[in-house]
C-alpha cells in the first residue's frame, strides 16, 4: 500500500491509535513504550502486515527534526534550575566529553573489527554516541521510577544536552567522508562555532521568548501557547541558518524559559508534554516505517557485537573517566552508566548517511536501528531492576515533588491571607508576572473597588488593590510582604 494524500490522515491516525492502546500495555510487560511505536511502524511497513511502503530518508528526516524540536524544547521547559545547578558540572562533562569518549570507543572498536574507513567508523560511533532524550524522559519520568541523590536530573540533563555534541561530531566525520580532502584540524573552527553560537543564541532568544511572551497583549489565552512553538522554530532556524547548533539553541532556551515567571505558563508546559509525546509516536512510527527488516539481518552479527561493546565497554568507560574528578559513589556512577539509552535519535541522524549518498550509507542505518533496538530493550527494560539492585531507587511514596511537578499538579495550598497594595509601593502598574513572587505562591483573587477580579500573569496591579494570596508557608507571605511595602524608585 502506497501513502497517498487521500488516506494519509486514516492510515496515520489507525497507526496512531494502535500505538496508544498499545503502548498501555507496555507497563505490563516492562517493555518500553516507545518499543511499542516502533514495532507498530514496523508491522505497518512494506515487509510487514500492512504493507504501507515508506522509504523516504529525506522526509524521515525532516519529521525527526521537527519532533526533537518538541522533545528537546519540552525536557527544557520541565527541567528545574534549582534541581540541576548541584550538578550542571557533571551533566556538561557527560553530555560533551562523555560524548567524544564514547564516539572515539566506538569508532576504533568498528574500524578493528570491520572494514570501514577510520571516518567511517568515527561516523557510526559519533552516531550511537549519545543518550536519547525521548526514551530516558518517557522511561525515568514514570511513576514507578524514583531515584535517590540528584539522580533523576543528572540523567535528563546528559539525554537532553548531549544531541547538540553527537550532531555536530555526526557532521563532521560525514563530512570527512564524503571530502577527502578535508581533515580533522579543519573541522576543529565548525566545532566550536557551532557550540558557541549554539550556547548564546539559546540564552538570548530564550530572554526574547520570555519579553514577548510577557509583553505582547493577545486576546485568545489559547494563542500564547501557538506562539510560544513559533519561537521555538525561529530558535531553531535561524541558529542553524548563521551556522550555530540549532538542537542546544532550543533545549537551553526552553530551559531559560521554563525557570522564568511567564504568563500561562501551566497551559504551555501542559501543551509541550502533550506534543512531545505526540512527536515520539510519530517519530518511532515514521522511523519503523522507514526500516526493512530484511536488511537488519545481514548485520545482525556486527550489530550484536556493536551493541554488546557499546552497553558493557564504551559508555561505563566514558561515564566512569569524566565523572572521576567528581565525589560520587561506585554505585551512582554504575546507574549512569547504564541508562545510557539508545533511541529514536541516532536513527534519525542515521538519515544524513544516506541523504549523502556514502557507500555504506545503507549499512550504517541499518546498524544504528539495531543498537538502538537493543539497547532500549536491554536497558530500558532493566532500569528498574538495576535501580533497585545498586540500591539508588526510593519507594515512591517517598519521591519528593519539584516545583514543575506542583506546577502541574495544581496542589491547594495551606495558607490565605489577603495584602493591600499602597499607593507608593513598586508592585503599582506592574503585571503579575513582573512581581517575581515566590514559586508557591498564587493570587487567586483581586478586590478593586467594588469588583472582584480573576487575575492572570498579565493582569496589572493597580494602588489600593485587595490581593487574596495563597501560599505553602509563613516564609512565602514574608517575602510577599516585602514586595508590596517596598516603596518605587524615583
Amino acid at each position: 500500500m502506497n501513502l497517498t494524500i487521500e488516506n494519509i490522515l486514516l492510515i496515520g491516525s489507525i497507526l496512531l491509535f494502535i500505538s496508544i492502546i498499545a503502548g498501555k500495555t507496555s507497563s505490563r510487560f516492562g517493555v518500553p513504550t516507545l518499543i511499542f511505536f516502533l514495532a507498530v511502524g514496523m508491522l505497518a511497513g512494506s515487509e510487514g502486515i500492512g504493507g504501507i511502503h515508506f522509504d523516504n530518508p529525506k522526509i524521515a528526516q525532516f519529521i525527526g527534526i521537527v519532533s526533537l524540536n518538541f522533545i528537546l524544547f519540552s525536557g527544557g521547559l520541565e527541567t528545574n534550575w534549582r534541581s540541576i545547578k548541584p550538578i550542571l558540572k557533571q551533566g556538561i562533562v557527560l553530555s560533551t566529553l562523555g560524548v567524544l569518549l564514547t564516539a572515539s570507543l566506538i569508532g576504533l572498536f568498528v574500524f578493528w573489527v570491520t572494514d570501514f574507513t577510520i571516518y567511517e567508523s568515527l561516523l557510526l560511533g559519533s552516531i550511537v554516541s549519545s543518550t536519547d532524550a525521548a526514551a530516558v524522559f518517557s522511561i525515568l519520568r514514570s511513576r514507578s521510577i524514583a531515584l535517590r541523590s540528584n539522580l533523576r536530573p543528572t540523567l535528563e540533563l546528559e539525554s537532553g544536552s548531549n544531541d547538540p555534541m553527537a550532531y555536530v561530531l555526526t557532521i563532521i566525520f560525514l563530512t570527512l567522508v564524503v571530502n577527502q580532502d578535508e581533515n580533522v584540524v579543519t573541522m576543529i573552527p565548525i566545532f566550536f562555532k557551532q557550540m558557541f553560537l549554539g550556547a548564546m543564541l539559546g540564552l538570548a532568544f530564550g530572554k526574547l521568548s520570555k519579553l514577548i511572551v510577557n509583553r505582547i497583549q493577545i486576546t485568545f489565552d489559547g494563542l500564547y501557547p501557538i506562539l510560544v512553538i513559533a519561537l521555538m522554530f525561529i530558535t531553531f532556524s535561524a541558529t542553524d541558518f548563521v551556522g550555530g547548533n540549532g538542537f542546544l539553541a532550543i533545549y537551553l532556551a526552553a530551559v531559560y524559559f521554563g525557570n522564568q515567571d511567564v504568563i500561562h505558563k501551566k497551559n504551555i508546559i501542559n501543551m509541550y508534554d502533550g506534543l512531545a509525546w505526540l512527536m515520539q509516536i510519530v517519530l518511532f512510527l515514521t522511523l519503523g516505517l522507514q526500516v526493512f527488516p530484511s536488511k537488519i539481518l545481514p548485520v545482525l552479527g556486527i550489530g550484536i557485537l556493536i551493541s554488546f561493546f557499546l552497553i558493557v565497554f564504551a559508555r561505563p568507560i566514558s561515564v566512569l573517566l569524566c565523572l572521576l574528578p567528581f565525589k560520587m559513589e561506585m554505585n551512582r556512577r554504575l546507574f549512569i552508566s547504564w541508562v545510557g539509552l539508545r533511541g529514536a535519535v541516532p536513527i534519525v541522524f542515521a538519515t544524513y548517511p544516506l541523504l549523502a549518498g556514502i557507500d555504506k550509507a545503507n549499512m550504517i542505518f541499518n546498524i544504528v536501528f539495531f543498537i538502538s533496538l537493543t539497547s532500549v530493550l536491554i536497558q530500558g527494560t532493566t532500569i528498574s531492576t538495576v535501580a533497585k539492585w545498586l540500591k539508588v531507587a526510593i519507594p515512591e511514596a517517598e519521591k519528593e515533588l519539584d516545583d514543575t511537578d506542583k506546577l502541574l499538579l495544581n496542589l491547594p495550598k495551606s495558607l490565605l491571607r489577603e495584602f493591600e497594595v499602597c499607593e507608593t509601593c513598586r508592585a503599582v502598574n506592574k503585571k503579575i508576572v513582573d512581581l517575581n513572587l515566590p514559586k508557591n505562591t498564587f493570587i487567586v483573587m483581586i478586590k478593586r473597588g467594588d469588583k472582584f477580579l480573576r487575575p492572570g500573569g498579565s493582569t496589572p496591579i493597580f494602588a489600593k488593590d485587595k490581593l487574596v494570596v495563597l501560599a505553602d508557608n509563613q516564609d512565602d507571605f514574608t517575602r510577599i510582604n516585602e514586595c508590596f511595602s517596598k516603596a518605587r524608585t524615583t
